[in-house]
């Protein structure tokens, strides 16, 4: 099964593109850079969670693109993109531990938007009594 198996993830605004290998060195590529390039060391550990709670730590390359948002948003959405396609390569095996993390499932929260005689989504202007 050398073929590469892919899948999309998505958090915030960010949508990424995520293609897995099973068999590989570990080396994943974000936007043509490697991942510890591409994103501050903050991130490493989220990008790398979908294989820690597997026990599959340099077992499989993963190659992704990611557009829109910002790092915070791209890092999970790449980490939603690898548990997604883990899931797929072997779902007997993998599924349960990545579904009790929560790693499968879509993180619905959105930026609200900004609302009509407010400054923001829910901050208001100052109060004066007169």
């Amino acid at each position: 099964m050398a073929e590469k198996i892919y899948a999309t993830g998505r958090r915030k605004t960010s949508v990424a593109r995520v293609f897995v290998s099973p068999q590989g060195s570990g080396k994943i590529v974000v936007n043509k850079k490697d991942f510890k390039v591409y994103f501050p060391a903050l991130y490493h550990d989220v990008l790398l969670q979908p294989f820690k709670v597997i026990d599959g730590l340099g077992k499989f390359d993963v190659y992704c693109t990611v557009k829109g948002g910002g790092l915070t948003g791209q890092a999970e959405a790449v980490r939603h993109g690898i548990s997604r396609a883990l899931d797929k390569i072997d779902r007997d095996k993998y599924h349960k531990p990545l579904k009790d993390v929560g790693l499968l499932t879509r993180d619905p929260r959105m930026v609200q938007r900004k609302h009509y005689g407010l400054k923001k989504a829910r901050k208001g202007p100052q109060y004066s009594k007169r």
